[in-house]
């Protein structure tokens, strides 16, 4: 063989070496430069168009879904903080709602926490394990509180007028003293979302909807049909609820414009389903997250119209702050 022979075949080897010998690092590569897709969408033109806002949280969430108690629109109820935050993976993210361009930032957080809620003070995360932190307004700095409450926590709600409570398999508790003590108002197994207009508390619960008129010491049941309550949202004028009906085995759609005493169903332009998952209002239009995609009504419900279709078969749950529409597509419509 030749010297020009033997070159080649040098060259040859070297080459297919290179191609071949860090197969993994380079996927590895090529993976730590993938941009987070279809996780938070935006609207602000009222669902005419939408904006993909998930750059900057973890790309690799295959399967994973943000629940609504995952994720915090910009403006809390107090009017204290414009951040959106949402927990996603193992992590808590933060971004600034009146940007132009999103971007999430990873908080500092000491703790796994699966859920967050808006406070007074400052955001909740919470786990159903019993554990709370609060992160207390124009700090970084996440405390412990009510550390004194004993048993698995749903969710974690703070009324205008300062009473907190903490939803959990065995019903509803109430504190008026900052988490010293805790007072059982109702035990009809758990509760998960609470929702307050105009003195009026709802919730869903194991039972369907409940209701109170007295701050949460007494509770009335005002929608059953044999299911669970799934949702309850504030709407101008009123309330928007879903429940599950057992009769007809899917998931009903309801308003109430009497502080939750009547409730009238709004879901006859709706294909029946079993995962509809929310329903809120922007402006003047009701927007609802259905398997199928986000539907929207301009005639409170009387008619509806696709404006979304839904992605990768996941269910879109659907937030709104001021008049921004946030769509998180989720897992099963719960």
């Amino acid at each position: 063989m030749n010297n020009s022979n033997l070159a080649f075949l040098f060259l040859f080897s070297f080459l297919f070496l290179q191609s071949s010998s860090f197969p993994d690092s380079q996927q590895i590569l090529k993976n730590d430069k993938a941009a987070a897709a279809n996780i938070i969408f935006k609207s602000t033109d009222g669902g005419k168009t939408w904006q993909d806002i998930s750059e900057g949280l973890p790309w690799n969430l295959k399967g994973e879904g943000v629940q609504t108690n995952q994720f915090l629109p910009g403006v809390e109820a107090f009017g204290k903080d414009t951040r959106l935050y949402v927990c996603v993976g193992n992590g808590l993210y933060h971004s600034e709602a009146n940007s132009t361009a999103t971007f999430w930032k990873k908080e500092i957080f000491p703790d796994k926490m699966s859920s967050i809620a808006y406070g007074k003070a400052g955001i909740y995360a919470y786990n159903y394990g019993g554990q709370i932190l609060q992160k207390t307004n124009g700090t970084n700095v996440w405390s412990p509180v009510y550390t004194n409450f004993k048993g698995s926590i749903r969710t974690v709600f703070e009324t205008a007028g300062g009473s907190i409570f903490i939803g959990s398999e065995n019903g509803l508790f109430k504190s008026t003293n900052k988490g010293k003590t805790w007072k059982q108002v109702h035990a009809g197994g758990w509760v998960i979302k609470l929702v307050e207009s105009n003195g009026v508390l709802l919730a869903t619960s194991m039972s369907g909807i409940i209701r109170s008129t007295d701050s949460g010491e007494n509770w009335e049941l005002v929608i059953c049909e044999g299911g669970v309550g799934i949702d309850v949202a504030r709407i101008q004028g009123g309330f928007a609820a879903i429940t599950f009906n057992t009769q007809s085995n899917t998931r009903r759609v309801r308003t109430s414009y009497d502080g939750g005493k009547t409730w009238q169903p709004i879901d006859a332009g709706l294909p029946a389903s079993l995962s509809i998952s929310s329903v809120i209002q922007v402006g003047k239009y009701l927007f609802c997250g259905h398997p199928g995609g986000i539907f929207r009504s301009s005639d409170k419900g009387k008619t509806w119209k696709l404006i979304l279709p839904s992605i990768e078969n996941k269910v879109f749950h659907v937030s709104v702050s001021g008049n921004v529409l946030y769509a998180i597509p989720g897992n099963g419509g719960c």
